[in-house]
């Protein structure tokens, strides 16, 4: 039994998976309470769903690629951890958004783990759990939301402290409306910085409030 905020197609909005369609599980709860929190809805709401139902719905959008975010979705481990395998047995490609916070070792090796490093600005960098580095595959994503000229310095000093540059793909992007996306990419290419700008695609599309997209 998991507590799902919702369930929605839409179009992935970041990552190298974007603009491609998606169908997204939202988990409710999150230990996180980041300054920029566009989901603070999924830190209570919800309704109780058996894993066979959440599948179901998910499979009625004939939709092979499928998010499992939050909230945190790694707060409900166990059964989140299930849920994953369950997809990935039944042919999904799965892909899972978690901040980055709590442990992400036990989780499918098939599943595409997104990760945040929390930066300064989000007031949660204390919560990184850095050790999570260690599990990150290839294939898998980190992502650090740059608010300031502090957060990218600081995330500079992390991509060097733990050579992530060849660890896996490192996704760049910025707090929407606190730091304008010509700033961050002048910054990376004058550091000539091997990383991937992005933008959080559908907050373009549609009103950057709206929920379910």
């Amino acid at each position: 039994m998991l507590k799902v905020n919702e369930i929605f197609y839409s179009i992935q909005g970041e990552g190298t998976s974007a603009g491609l369609p998606c169908v997204f599980v939202r988990l409710t709860y999150c230990n996180l309470r980041c300054t920029y929190c566009d989901t603070e809805y999924a830190f209570y709401d919800g309704k109780d769903m058996e894993i066979s139902e959440i599948i179901a719905e998910v499979k009625k959008y004939q939709c092979n690629l499928v998010e499992i975010t939050g909230g945190e979705p790694l707060m409900q481990m166990d059964e989140c951890l299930f849920l994953m395998k369950q997809f990935c047995e039944e042919g999904f490609e799965v892909l899972l958004e978690t901040g980055g916070s709590l442990s992400i070792k036990e989780i499918d090796q098939r599943v595409k783990i997104i990760m945040d490093l929390k930066c300064p600005s989000s007031g949660m960098v204390k919560k990184n759990l850095y050790e999570n580095i260690n599990y990150l595959k290839s294939t898998d994503e980190l992502k650090f939301v740059i608010g300031n000229r502090e957060d990218y310095d600081w995330a500079l000093d992390v991509i060097k402290k733990y050579q992530l540059i060849n660890k896996c793909e490192i996704l760049f992007s910025v707090v929407f409306g606190k730091l304008e996306p010509v700033q961050l990419v002048n910054w990376i290419l004058e550091d000539k910085l091997n990383v991937r700008f992005q933008l959080q695609v559908h907050k373009f599309i549609w009103h950057p409030e709206t929920k379910g997209v």
